[in-house]
């Protein structure tokens, strides 16, 4: 089963349980310890995902412009730190493709590698994939440059143990 955010251009962030919907209202960003998958839809803003090496909790994060203002990426360390006693420095955050200058005035990718940082991930911790999805066009959505008219990625992370 995939849990997908409904993603509203926020900051909140819900735990995954076996009971939760398969949508999560009013959220952006899914963490869990559940096995099961957790997936979002991106055109142009930052997919975040992040593992916990100690306990395998792990979490994925829709950041487009107003989530990385309000910071997502400290609200789902925050979170996963009271969910699942999380340690900041044990997880690794990865930054899927998405938007960046000169084809938009926010470098998200910048922002949201300074906030995983300041909210306690190791620099070495944090992968960035360096993509722009309005560079390239043969390979990636942008909602920017296709002026809204196209497809979305689902970035999908999932957590199984036996």
């Amino acid at each position: 089963q995939i849990f997908h955010a409904e993603q509203i251009h926020g900051d909140k962030i819900t735990v995954i349980t076996k009971e939760s919907p398969t949508i999560s209202p009013g959220v952006d960003g899914l963490i869990t310890l559940e096995n099961t998958l957790l997936g979002i839809h991106v055109a142009d803003c930052g997919a975040l995902y992040l593992l916990d090496q100690k306990t395998g909790a792990i979490g994925l994060l829709h950041s487009g412009k107003k989530g990385t203002e309000l910071n997502i990426t400290r609200s789902a360390i925050q979170a996963m730190h009271q969910s699942f006693q999380t340690n900041p420095s044990d997880l690794v955050a990865v930054l899927a493709p998405c938007i960046r200058p000169p084809h938009y005035e926010v470098d998200f990718a910048k922002t949201i590698r300074d906030q995983a940082i300041n909210s306690g991930i190791i620099p070495e911790n944090f992968h960035d994939c360096g993509l722009c999805t309005a560079s390239d066009l043969k390979r990636f959505y942008s909602y920017r440059r296709e002026k809204g008219n196209t497809g979305r990625h689902l970035a999908l992370i999932g957590h199984y143990s036996s």
